[in-house]
């Protein structure tokens, strides 16, 4: 992972409700079979109270900087951990 990928992952999980909408993300994965760690939007909505077009806006950011992957699946949008960048980027922040 270089630089300008590290920065760019790190921009993204500083503004709160994404850091937020990431973590829903992140404990919906832990919570499924390895099969299926995803989870679907519309929860996300309802659980952090957060419109459509919030939600949109804070998903393609996050699925910019690499850090979730989302799947239109029908009406419904699913989004999981994309678990390559965030290995990379715990690996980086081993600063032993």
């Amino acid at each position: 992972m270089d630089t300008r990928q590290i920065i760019k992952a790190m921009k993204a999980l500083s503004n709160k409700n994404r850091f937020e909408i990431f973590m829903e993300i992140y404990r919906s994965n832990e919570q499924t079979s390895f099969e299926e760690e995803e989870c679907f939007v519309y929860d996300i909505m309802e659980r952090l109270k957060i419109g459509a077009p919030t939600i949109s806006h804070h998903l393609k950011e996050l699925t910019n900087a690499d850090l979730v992957i989302t799947e239109r699946r029908g009406k419904h949008i699913v989004a999981k951990v994309n678990k390559q960048t965030i290995e990379s980027l715990a690996d980086v922040l081993k600063l032993k």
